[in-house]
Parts: C-alpha cells; structure tokens; sequence
C-alpha cells in the first residue's frame, strides 16, 4: 500500500509520513506526541487531556502487547480513572465521533485495525 501525505495545517508535520489511504501510519513506531497532535487536527478533535488519557493507553498497551486493546480494555481503563458513570460506550463516542477503532487508533499512531471490533 502506497503511503500519502496530508495537505493544510498540518501538513509539515504530516508531510513525508507514510500512511494509507485513510491516513493511519504505516510504521506505528513512527508516532510521536506532535503527530498525535496533527492527526487529531485533521480529524477535527482537538487533543484534550481526556482523549491523550485513551492515546496514551492505547499507545502503552500496544508497547507491552503489541496488539491495539480492544474498546472493552479501553472502557475498564476509563472507569479506573473516571468512574462507572464516565466509563460508558457513549462516554468513549463523545470522545472519539467517529469511533475508537477509527479515531482514536488513528491518532495513537496504529495501523488500520483489521477487525472493527475494537468498537463497542
């Protein structure tokens, strides 16, 4: 698969990374904080301090796994931090729209998911 590279704001940062056609790296080993930062500009989300929390968790757990925890993993990580009540699916939707296998992998630098089931 042919890498591309992202146009705009972003672009110097974006520039010259490889990526897929729906712009998740190639190389997870690639990722950096500041590309974080960048992939969730162009996905329209700004980087707060909840969505690093899961970035960083999914970014931890592939380090120690290498494998990219599943939306279950990430739903019992939220509710050690944040409680039950902000440990739901539509808590992590809140956060990442468009889902967790589609953004919030993304931004933590992972290649497409194979299986989708990282969603709840």
């Amino acid at each position: 698969m042919e890498g591309r590279e992202m146009q705009g704001s972003d672009s110097g940062l974006l520039e010259g990374v490889a990526r897929d056609e729906e712009g998740y790296l190639l190389d997870p080993a690639m990722w950096t904080p500041a590309l974080a930062e960048a992939l969730a500009a162009e996905d329209g989300l700004e980087l707060d301090a909840s969505r690093l929390e899961i970035v960083r968790f999914v970014r931890e757990r592939f380090e120690r796994t290498e494998s990219v925890p599943e939306a279950r993993r990430v739903l019992a990580h939220m509710r050690t931090l944040w409680g039950a009540e902000q440990a739901t699916r539509r808590a992590l939707y809140r956060l990442f729209p468009r889902g967790y296998g589609q953004q919030a992998c993304k931004i933590a630098g992972m290649r497409k998911p194979r299986k989708l089931m990282l969603d709840v």
